[in-house]
């Protein structure tokens, strides 16, 4: 990095899958694509929604912009808040067939490696600010066994296996207005609404400090 280049962030979401027209993690991120936060510069990301081709994406962008904070969002239909995700499995069990027609049972992410990864985002105090700021968020403790956490597991390990100092982890957001109006009793989250938090998230992201313990689990 060059004393005249900024550090970068990189944001990522996914293309429309399962017959949606869109898909509100694309349509969030990409709003940020340029814009300054901090000292840093984002960067976005269209990742596909197919098992394999999506990491391959992922670590591209991540050799291009060697961003020090990686924040990738995905779509989880029928949940009603922002919700920062704790782990990520090493299991794929894909309920639907992904964009490419692929559909893993039961299978690992990365034979071999760990069961499982944590998050080393500050999520507790992500969650903090987001409340602070009147949107609704949550801790989840589960980003499935689909595309999301295939996404979200790979680049803990990526992480991990390198030993850096990047933060990296995954959130998942409702549905936008638009598409909550063909499932019905589905939440949904406005654009504007999701982008803010994004850019909260961010912030609190790359601020230097460690976590903080307050309760933000689930009983079931």
């Amino acid at each position: 990095m060059t004393k005249t280049q900024k550090p970068s962030i990189l944001i990522t979401g996914f293309a429309p899958f399962d017959g949606e027209q869109l898909n509100p993690s694309w349509q969030a991120v990409s709003e940020l694509e340029g814009e300054h936060i901090g000292e840093c510069v984002v960067h976005t990301k269209e990742l596909s929604c197919e098992f394999g081709t999506s990491l391959k994406e992922l670590h591209q962008a991540i050799d291009k912009y060697a961003p020090q904070l990686v924040l990738c969002i995905g779509q989880a239909g029928g949940r009603a808040d922002i919700s920062i995700e704790r782990v990520a499995i090493n299991i794929t069990d894909a309920r639907i067939p992904d964009n490419a027609g692929k559909q893993p049972v039961d299978t690992p992410v990365i034979a071999g490696a760990p069961s499982a990864y944590f998050t080393n985002l500050p999520i507790k105090r992500m969650l903090v600010a987001l409340q602070q700021a009147q949107i609704p968020a949550s801790i989840s403790n589960s980003a499935g066994t689909y595309v999301c956490n295939h996404v979200m597991y790979g680049l803990m390990h990526l992480i991990n296996q390198h030993d850096t100092m990047v933060k990296g982890g995954f959130v998942h957001i409702p549905y936008l207005p638009s598409q909550a109006i063909n499932h019905a009793n589905a939440p949904s989250m406005s654009l504007e609404t999701v982008v803010s938090a994004l850019r909260v998230m961010i912030t609190c992201a790359m601020q230097d400090k460690q976590d903080i313990k307050i309760a933000a689990g689930t009983t079931h």
